[in-house]
């Protein structure tokens, strides 16, 4: 028989290993820029209280210096942690509050299969190259009725950088190169969790206005989290300056309060899903009296939160 055909391999767009020493830069600095994690962090918290059930063993991917795990094994939510990620300071950071720490880089888990029956990933996952990929390796390392709980950023986040960058550049140089990172959107989570074959999938999101004296303050912020676009060579050309200052006085046109302040949009998309165990309650046909949605949510969500805003100088 002839060799049945490989898939193909996933466009690289990011660079890892530029991700990885910005992620090191991160933490250098990491109480000034934790403000959009700490949400998510507590958030996740929340979602796993909400879960009538105790964890034996979790995992923290993308952990940093190990918070969400401290703080669930404080409240008895589970009895053991294991706090990963790429940068060796955070790594150190958690070894040293007592929790056991490992390198994993998101895009080639190493764990044994059916390791944990928690695994939680706030604000990572956006950055991986092989999104449907990354999530198939979190499945594999859940054991049966295992929970998967992700935070990443969704489409709508930074939405209007993007339409100042985009403008700016196509009126001064006629063209237009990737400047910002590509994001996913609500539907396409939900259909990335099915695909992998995760059991009850519920996504919902949480959009945050940041408000900033300038817009310059933004990009700040944006390099200080590790959150600037990482593009592998090639992909994007440079930025030229005038191209730039051109975007942020279209910025401050455009999304300025009455008090002067600019307006930044970050939508996180919260993700959640079982590994399929026997006895899981099953998704019903549409139209049937009794909705599926209603056990997952009670398992492992919450609705939709829009609209919160928060100060930044």
């Amino acid at each position: 028989m002839p060799p049945s055909p490989q898939s193909p391999s996933p466009p690289q767009i990011f660079d890892r290993d530029k991700l990885r020493r910005r992620r090191q830069a991160f933490a250098r600095h990491y109480q000034d820029y934790d403000f959009l994690r700490a949400r998510v962090s507590s958030d996740l918290e929340t979602r796993v209280a909400d879960t009538p059930r105790i964890f034996e063993t979790m995992l923290e991917l993308g952990g940093a210096d190990g918070g969400l795990s401290r703080t669930l094994l404080g409240q008895n939510r589970t009895k053991s942690a294991i706090v990963s990620d790429t940068a060796d300071l955070f790594l150190n950071a958690a070894a040293a509050g007592g929790l056991e720490a490992v390198f994993a880089d998101e895009e080639a888990l190493q764990f044994e299969p059916e390791r944990f029956d928690l695994v939680v990933s706030p604000l990572t996952l956006h950055w991986v190259n092989d999104l449907p990929g990354a999530l198939v390796q979190i499945r594999r390392i859940l054991k049966p009725d295992g929970l998967f709980l992700g935070a990443l950023f969704g489409a709508g986040t930074l939405a209007e950088l993007r339409e100042v960058m985009s403008e700016a550049e196509t009126e001064l140089t006629g063209g237009l190169s990737p400047r910002l990172s590509p994001l996913p959107g609500l539907r396409d989570m939900a259909g990335l969790l099915q695909r992998a074959g995760f059991a009850l999938p519920v996504v919902d999101r949480d959009t945050v206005t940041v408000r900033y004296k300038t817009p310059e303050a933004l990009l700040r912020d944006l390099k200080g989290m590790g959150e600037r676009a990482a593009f592998v060579r090639g992909v994007s050309r440079p930025l030229p300056r005038r191209v730039l200052a051109r975007a942020m006085d279209l910025y401050k046109e455009r999304f300025s309060d009455p008090d002067g302040r600019v307006r930044a949009t970050f939508e996180i998309v919260h993700l959640s899903g079982w590994a399929p165990a026997p006895g899981q309650p099953q998704p019903l046909k549409p139209g049937s009296a009794r909705a599926s949605m209603a056990d997952a949510v009670r398992r492992a969500g919450r609705p939709d939160s829009e609209g919160t805003e928060q100060e930044e100088s």
